[in-house]
């Protein structure tokens, strides 16, 4: 089994990242926003098994190219394999982002979910901007975790009582102050982006809301569920003492990490087939323009 954490997690990345966009919005920001009208060649950094390849290719000018970056090696594997059979022009490169040297090159550089598992994460940002042509773009498609825990609503229960916001949005201000990594990086991406001297910098947010109808019986509810569930939503939030003990040495007290238990217990004692429950990720996509 790979040492590296990733690698280990294909399954989850493929069930997940439908929960995150509309192909149609994709297409608008292509199209309408970006204005992509010519070829492109693009390098994605944490490309894991290419899941932005895969989602943007069909959809860009003849001729694109996508090179994909990332540490884990059977993600890159993987990637390799998946578009062996498809007819784009790629590249998949083995190695550690913070470590490849820097071809300066392509007209896009590209993110998705990688920036809040990093310490630094402008320091990524730096490298993806020496990786691009002059008016070349920086595209990061990163979370913003209290924006998504805000948009749950589950039939039967009160938001409150499944997810406590306050006590959320200070145990992710506390994983951020111990460990550096940023869940709501999303949100603060437009300003690392004009700190480093990015112009034109903008911020979308997805427009994806997804619906579990407890009033159909199709396979496309069931690929959902099952997707929810991998994302972590309904959860069984583990033996109490041992989690209340984890929880607060992330930063809460004794009665915030009960109460955050609950929440989580509750939650998964409700969350089946037959919920109905609407979720929408919320996932922020900033870029901004490199003038060199």
């Amino acid at each position: 089994m790979s040492e590296f954490f990733w690698d280990n997690q294909i399954e989850y990345l493929e069930r997940t990242r439908g929960l995150y966009y509309n192909d149609d919005y994709l297409e608008f920001l292509i199209q309408k926003v970006w204005r992509i009208n010519e070829p492109v060649k693009i390098i994605d950094y944490g490309c894991g098994y290419g899941y932005l390849g895969l989602k943007l290719l069909p959809m860009l000018p003849s001729g694109s190219s996508y090179t994909g970056v990332d540490k884990g090696e059977a993600l890159i594997h993987k990637a390799k394999a998946v578009f062996s059979s498809l007819p784009y022009p790629t590249e998949f490169i083995w190695g550690d982002v913070e470590e490849l040297p820097i071809v300066n090159e392509y007209d896009i550089a590209m993110c998705h979910a990688f920036l809040l598992h990093l310490n630094k994460p402008e320091n990524i940002i730096q490298k993806m901007i020496q990786s691009v042509k002059h008016q070349g773009r920086i595209i990061c498609f990163e979370p913003h975790w209290i924006a998504n825990m805000a948009n749950y609503r589950f039939e039967g229960l009160a938001q409150s009582q499944i997810i406590p916001l306050g006590i959320l949005q200070k145990l992710f201000e506390k994983d951020c102050d111990q460990r550096g990594k940023d869940g709501n990086i999303g949100i603060l991406v437009p300003a690392l982006l004009s700190q480093l001297g990015l112009k034109n910098i903008e911020c979308r947010v997805s427009d994806k809301v997804n619906f579990l109808d407890s009033n159909v019986d199709t396979a496309a509810k069931n690929e959902l569920y099952n997707a929810l569930r991998a994302e972590g939503i309904g959860q069984l939030p583990g033996e109490m003492t041992e989690t209340l003990s984890q929880l607060m040495q992330r930063g809460l007290t004794a009665d915030e990490a009960k109460s955050q238990y609950e929440a989580e217990r509750l939650l998964s004692e409700e969350f089946n087939m037959q919920s109905m429950l609407t979720y929408a990720p919320n996932m922020k996509i900033s870029f901004g323009t490199v003038v060199k």
